[in-house]
């Protein structure tokens, strides 16, 4: 089986290619904003992808929620045009635009024709410089993220995540939902509204990129004439974290048949060497699907889950390894000893040198996925964008992959897997369930998620009377496009 996945992956790479050498060229157009571009003329598109610093970390202690909505108004009215008619000019001319709160960053897409690039441009300077914030585009928009967030308390993994970034977070602006509650989006005003984008939809600290059937001179002026008005004030970086973690377990109780638990750790910040060493074993432990550790022995060995899964994500002040499992409610005492035992055994012994292999091969091989597409071109840079990472790093990063060693691997498991330090939350119940089988059953199959209507927005963003689907791990707002680290 993993001979075969292995021979797939080279294939794929094979089949691949030209993505792999991408080149990917800085462009030059001012102080503290940072281009990267990509140049491919097979067709007449370009993709942006815009990153401001104006993520949920900057909301108001009593105001949880503002960046998100003040992002969800973007496109809700701007200079002469007002939401009906901001939608029309982009409608007229076939302009995907997108937008997403995380917590640094509000990450806002574009795809358009060659033709009609400089009036996306203008379109979205108009937003950014003269946002409306007109009342019943307030009213409306208030209204639809209420919705989504009392439909959030009812879904076990939404509240999993919402409180275990609370307690991960211990009071810090990383710990509460991009979202909000309830109580901080219906005390945003206006006024709060247009302080935020005066003060955060800024050049400064701007990241862009851009792919598509355009040349740098082009780009450059484009670039240059759209953000020129636009302020150039540096919003100061988050608060530096404190203690992470609480270590336990923590239960909401929910009257539901199949709680969902998320557990995590302390993770490896992205400028760290141990960084790349901790993605693979990431990988080996929950994060390689069907091949890691975890799969095998909650689902395949113990049938206690359809699907265990881990992640490694970062922030600009805070990195988190974060997992998610859903169970039944008589099989989350088990489910949790058995990732703790899973755990503690891959950073006593580490990885064998055929878990290390196959990780490389598909870390290696699934890279250019990523590069399908202007858009995925732009989304991919835009994540080693704010991630800090620099220009060269394409062309560098499946070598940095392959030089990892099995030392390394277990060096960082041994500091990074401490089962002892797992912050644990439970959304449900946790019956006693000393009496449930040991031997292997039929998986549990999640819960269905609810079907969101289709976003006006590029798989990067979604508009905001959308509703998301119940979240992965660390999901932001409409979910994430295939990324790579």
């Amino acid at each position: 089986m993993k001979a075969r996945l292995a021979l797939l992956m080279l294939l794929l790479v094979a089949a691949l290619s030209p993505a792999q050498a991408t080149e990917v060229k800085p462009v030059d157009i001012g102080k503290n904003i940072d281009v990267w571009m990509v140049e491919d003329h097979t067709l007449p598109i370009v993709s942006l992808t815009l990153s401001f610093p104006a993520g949920s970390a900057y909301d108001p202690a009593e105001k949880p929620g503002l960046a998100n909505f003040a992002a969800s108004l973007i496109d809700e009215g701007a200079g002469p045009l007002n939401s009906r008619g901001y939608h029309s000019a982009l409608a007229d001319r076939g302009i995907r635009f997108g937008v997403n709160v995380d917590r640094d960053y509000m990450v806002v897409s574009i795809t358009t024709l060659k033709e009609n690039l400089p009036e996306a441009l203008r379109l979205l300077q108009l937003a950014l410089t003269k946002p409306r914030f007109d009342t019943d585009a307030v009213a409306r928009v208030r209204t639809q993220i209420i919705q989504s967030i009392e439909q959030d308390e009812t879904e076990p993994p939404a509240v999993a995540q919402r409180d275990f970034m609370k307690a991960f977070f211990n009071g810090h602006p990383y710990g509460h939902s991009s979202d909000g509650d309830v109580a901080g989006v219906f005390a945003v005003t206006q006024d709060d509204l247009r302080g935020f984008a005066r003060s955060h939809w800024v050049k400064g600290g701007l990241k862009i990129a851009i792919a598509g059937d355009v040349t740098a001179p082009q780009a450059a002026k484009l670039l240059a004439d759209t953000f020129k008005p636009v302020s150039g004030a540096v919003p100061p970086p988050p608060p530096v974290v404190g203690r992470l973690g609480q270590p336990g377990v923590h239960v909401v109780t929910m009257p539901v048949p199949q709680p969902t638990v998320m557990f995590g750790l302390p993770g490896i910040m992205r400028s760290d060497p141990d960084f790349l060493p901790g993605y693979v074993a990431n990988y080996i432990l929950g994060g390689g699907g069907f091949s890691s550790r975890l799969t095998e022995e909650v689902r395949v060995k113990r049938g206690l889950t359809y699907g265990i899964t881990t992640q490694l994500s970062t922030f600009h002040r805070a990195s988190v390894m974060l997992g998610s499992v859903a169970t039944r409610a008589d099989a989350v005492r088990q489910t949790i000893d058995v990732v703790k035992a899973t755990m503690a055994d891959f950073a006593q012994k580490g990885p064998t040198q055929a878990e290390i292999d196959d990780a490389k091969t598909f870390l290696t091989g699934s890279f250019p996925i990523a590069f399908a597409s202007d858009a995925g071109i732009a989304s991919q840079l835009s994540v080693f964008q704010r991630q800090g990472l620099d220009v060269g790093y394409v062309a560098h990063r499946n070598a940095l992959i392959q030089a990892v060693t099995i030392e390394d691997v277990r060096r960082v498991a041994r500091k990074l897997f401490t089962p002892a330090r797992l912050t644990v939350v439970v959304a449900g119940t946790m019956q006693d369930g000393r009496g449930a089988p040991q031997r292997p059953q039929a998986p549990v199959r999640p819960t269905p998620a609810p079907v969101a209507p289709p976003p006006a927005a590029t798989p990067s963003g979604q508009a905001p009377a959308a509703k998301k689907p119940a979240p992965a791990p660390l999901q932001s707002r409409g979910g994430k496009p295939a990324t790579r680290p």
